[in-house]
């Protein structure tokens, strides 16, 4: 049996390898899809280990072994599903429902733990870790289930808490959380369990209800880290150490991924927490008085500009995905590419409704990979750009973030487009991004305003480019 526990270790530590292997992969687009191959495979040899593990035990009846097909069975249907049916578009509501069900999940496993548990395992580690697990995981799945309603857009997700001060009251559930925590490990009796999984079923609610639209890529990474968290204790709780090696990855890259998003809005943690981002007013007619100056234009003139353009650059937005416009615009780059022209991506951190939005949408439509460019890269070399055609994004080319120190985004790195010769900016409207505020970009001397639905005015700009 000594043996077997060394070959089962061992076997759970290449797991852990290739999921550090896969994690270093995925931070490059070249190599994400080995990254996502790599990582699958140290799950699968960490699944059929803990199968093993189960059987050599002989503690599994035969309803737990049913109960574990049916389990594979309706996970692999649902997966199938999830992965032909989705668009990319709604890809940020799936991440938030997978964040939240790794965080029930944790919740499940841990409580089925604590149930079994005698006096003596209940030790003030174990409880300890059981109360975090629950916690943390309970946060996690309603707090996620908040941020898919906001990013579905449902009316009820985006009303204000009926509760006067909700920080204040945020704080007091915490007192309470750590005070029952406390109490599970000191004492090792379980019912407390059940009251941490009700408050923070409400802290869970309260926390993510009051942030903006705004800050859901910083919370959506958040959540992320938060789902490892609950991972890694609930691995404690049951003694399984690839299982806390995982979650703490996730942790890990997520807290990281969460502080990369932080600084791409100029943001701190703490006012994304505790409050949400605060949009902008002004005057009655004010902005009717800036855009006096706008000016629209048409597919035919588009085309011709872009005809001597030697350098263009696509800033893609979370309008460019509402429309599904990538592989229109993908086509549109190919013909420009044909001709000659430089091509490239600028792509914004948070341009969209979760990290990587972007990347994800052009990856599907087989952009190069090379043509994706940073924004602290892209930004030195605007300037020599012939035609930036800005698809869809609004709050992350504003130029207020530079000039105005009382906007809303006021210091936010943005994607200065305004540098290049000739601005083309592809939207339905004038109406403003999620910080409600106007854009000058709009009514530039350089800049031309295309209004029309993402994907429809590039097919128009394509045709007309064929037309020439």
């Amino acid at each position: 049996m000594f043996d077997s526990i060394i070959v089962v270790n061992l076997v759970y530590l290449v797991a852990a390898v290739l999921f550090i292997f896969g994690l270093k992969m995925l931070a490059y687009p070249r190599s994400a899809v080995h990254g996502n191959l790599v990582s699958s495979l140290g799950m699968l040899i960490a699944v059929v280990v803990t199968f093993y593990l189960i059987f050599a035990d002989g503690t599994a009846s035969w309803a737990g072994w049913l109960l574990i097909a049916i389990g594979l069975i309706v996970g692999t249907v649902i997966g199938v599903l999830l992965a032909v049916k989705v668009e990319m578009t709604q890809m940020p509501q799936l991440v938030a429902l997978f964040n939240g069900l790794g965080g029930g999940a944790s919740v499940l496993v841990a409580g089925a733990e604590l149930i079994g548990l005698t006096d003596a395992e209940a030790t003030a580690d174990v409880m300890l870790a059981t109360g975090l697990s629950g916690l943390i995981g309970t946060v996690t799945f309603w707090g996620s289930l908040v941020a898919f309603g906001k990013l579905q857009e449902i009316d009820w997700f985006e009303k204000p808490l009926p509760i006067p001060a909700p920080q204040a009251f945020n704080a007091v559930l915490g007192v309470l959380l750590i005070v029952l925590m406390i109490t599970m490990a000191s004492t090792g009796m379980g019912w407390p369990y059940l009251v941490i999984f009700l408050l923070a079923s409400v802290l869970g609610f309260t926390l993510v209800m009051p942030i903006g639209g705004a800050d859901m890529p910083v919370v959506i990474a958040l959540l992320n880290s938060y789902s490892g968290l609950a991972a890694a204790a609930t691995g404690f709780v049951i003694d399984n150490n690839v299982l806390i090696i995982a979650g703490s990855l996730v942790g890990a890259s997520g807290i990281i991924l969460t502080q990369i998003m932080c600084k791409a809005m100029n943001r701190s943690l703490l006012s994304v927490l505790f409050g949400s981002m605060q949009t902008g007013g002004g005057p009655a007619g004010a902005d009717n008085e800036l855009y006096a100056t706008v000016r629209s234009t048409s597919a035919d003139d588009i085309a011709m500009i872009l005809e001597n353009a030697q350098r263009v650059v696509f800033v893609p937005g979370y309008g460019l995905a509402v429309a599904q416009a990538q592989h229109a615009v993908r086509d549109l780059a190919n013909i420009l590419r044909d001709r000659g022209t430089e091509i490239e991506y600028a792509i914004h951190p948070v341009a969209g409704r979760m990290p990587g939005h972007m990347n994800v949408l052009l990856a599907e439509a087989d952009v190069p990979y090379e043509q994706l460019k940073e924004m602290d890269e892209i930004n030195p070399t605007l300037n020599q750009v012939d035609v930036a055609i800005v698809i869809g994004a609004n709050d992350v080319v504003n130029p207020l973030a530079n000039t105005d120190p009382n906007s809303p985004i006021a210091g936010m790195p943005i994607i200065e487009v305004e540098k290049a010769r000739t601005v083309i900016v592809i939207k339905r409207s004038l109406s403003p991004g999620f910080a409600k505020i106007p854009n000058p970009l709009f009514a530039a001397e350089n800049t031309l305003m295309y209004f029309s639905d993402g994907k429809k005015a590039v097919l128009d700009i394509v045709t007309a480019m064929k037309e020439l």
